[in-house]
């Protein structure tokens, strides 16, 4: 592993030098002017006075499911043209995944639809959110779900998956998928083998490399360790340059990742459309306590948050536990998530991306209540940011700029929190992995060498939030991008 010199950096208002041994920073002292390529020094980099951060952490991701997007159809608005245009330029007999459907501006979809977009094509498509499937007739075909146009009898695979699969009044499959990813997954005969991912996840990693990112939470609720063998497969051979924390759902509570992989907290998801049970709950998170880990609880409606909080108070809380997007909470119970000691992993970039719909489409009594930031940390909950790509922008300088403007797409302040400053916005993403929202990673002799340089000192970047400043981004000792 090389020796690395920052010369000129910007760390906490002081121009200082940088030395990088063996993966971590072995020694920060005052800038003084070069005489020469210093002795045992195999990388150098002028910085100008640039601010050298930590490098940014994003607390919630989905990893696989950005490979998948980055190269999927993005249908957006315009759905039915996209459709068009892929299935005429696409040969027969190849499937074609979309991503990014929104029935705001898509209009409602279901297998038929997708049928008249492109006959006889087998056809995926993924809601923005990331909770619903969309698969044409073809497609549903292909994972046994029909049969011509009959329902296909019912596997013992298929059984497991009934609450999530939509049917008419007829009994047949609208096409609709609910919660079904993990199950869908295993069962799409185009599926690609675990060792056609590398290529795809590298492109993720210079791309969240690109912005600054050294390390990040996959909050994917597997219920399958496979999962957690591509991730870490990425990681050992450089593919991913990052630290890679993984969740897994309450089946994987027991489990311990592979190497290098670390163990975050199991993830719980209160699903919107069918609210699990206030026993089964219990159970979730006592399995996972139970096992020396915390939970991730996925509330996304006022109803799943008040369900979550009842069960805590229930059980219990330890360190750790986290409630993840907080999309709706209303004041009076912040609080309760006080006293708990919860942590928020949330999205303020939902408001830059989405934030029109949401003050058409939302109930307006949730509307004030929509991504709070301020609000929580005023009453003491630990709050982390993170971007949820590929189901949000996958930018966190964008996150940090929503965080403190709340404007919508079209001007429109969101929500009634007050806005953070952008140096607590940028604190939201320089927390550890296993402690979003706490104190923010520092530059100092014994940290790890995950480090974001920007090409301007941290004022003029906190202007302006915006990931073009990032300059260079260094993990574990290596140099991962540069401009």
């Amino acid at each position: 592993m090389s020796t690395m010199l920052l010369r000129e950096a910007e760390v906490e208002g002081e121009k200082v030098d940088v030395r990088i041994e063996g993966g971590r920073i072995a020694a920060v002292a005052p800038h003084r002017a070069a005489s020469g390529v210093e002795r045992g020094v195999d990388v150098e980099i002028l910085c100008g006075g640039g601010a050298l951060l930590p490098g940014l952490h994003d607390h919630h991701v989905h990893l696989l499911s950005m490979e998948a997007a980055m190269g999927s159809l993005d249908v957006g608005s315009q759905l039915d043209e996209r459709i068009r245009e892929a299935h005429a330029r696409t040969p027969p007999g190849v499937g074609i995944r979309a991503v990014h459907y929104d029935e705001a501006t898509g209009g409602p979809l279901d297998r038929r639809r997708l049928d008249t977009l492109a006959p006889g094509r087998a056809i995926r498509v993924q809601h923005r959110s990331g909770a619903l499937w969309i698969l044409s007739s073809a497609a549903l075909e292909q994972i046994g779900v029909l049969g011509g146009d009959r329902a296909a009898p019912r596997s013992e695979n298929l059984v497991t998956a009934t609450e999530g699969i939509e049917s008419d009044a007829a009994g047949l499959p609208t096409g609709r998928l609910f919660r079904l990813d993990s199950w869908l997954r295993q069962r799409l005969a185009n599926a690609r083998p675990a060792h056609a991912r590398p290529a795809g996840l590298a492109a993720v990693g210079r791309r969240l490399s690109s912005l600054g990112v050294t390390g990040v939470t996959d909050c994917t609720p597997t219920p399958t360790a496979d999962y957690f063998e591509i991730l870490a497969g990425a990681v050992r051979t450089g593919a991913l340059p990052l630290t890679v924390a993984i969740t897994g759902g309450p089946d994987l509570s027991d489990a311990y990742p592979p190497p290098p992989l670390r163990r975050g907290p199991v993830k719980v998801v209160i699903a919107d459309h069918l609210l699990p049970s206030f026993n089964e709950l219990v159970v979730w998170f006592r399995r996972a306590h139970g096992s020396g880990r915390p939970v991730a609880v996925h509330c996304v409606t006022r109803a799943s948050l008040l369900l979550a909080l009842a069960v805590w108070q229930e059980v219990g809380s330890v360190a750790g536990d986290r409630i993840e997007h907080a999309s709706v909470t209303p004041p009076d119970v912040i609080p309760a998530m006080a006293e708990l000691s919860l942590t928020v992993v949330t999205q303020p970039a939902f408001i830059a991306a989405r934030g029109d719909s949401y003050l058409h489409d939302v109930d307006p009594a949730d509307r004030p209540d929509l991504y709070r930031c301020a609000s929580l940390l005023e009453g003491g909950v630990a709050v982390g940011g993170s971007t949820d790509l590929p189901f949000g922008p996958d930018d966190p300088w964008l996150a940090m700029r929503a965080a403190s403007d709340r404007l919508a797409p079209g001007g429109t302040r969101v929500g009634t929190d007050r806005g953070l400053g952008n140096a607590a916005a940028l604190r939201l993403f320089l927390s550890p992995l296993e402690r979003p929202g706490g104190p923010a990673r520092r530059v100092r002799p014994g940290a790890p060498a995950d480090l974001c340089l920007l090409d301007v000192p941290l004022d003029v970047a906190l202007r302006e939030p915006s990931s073009r400043h990032v300059a260079t981004t260094i993990a574990g000792g290596v140099r991962t991008f540069e401009a």
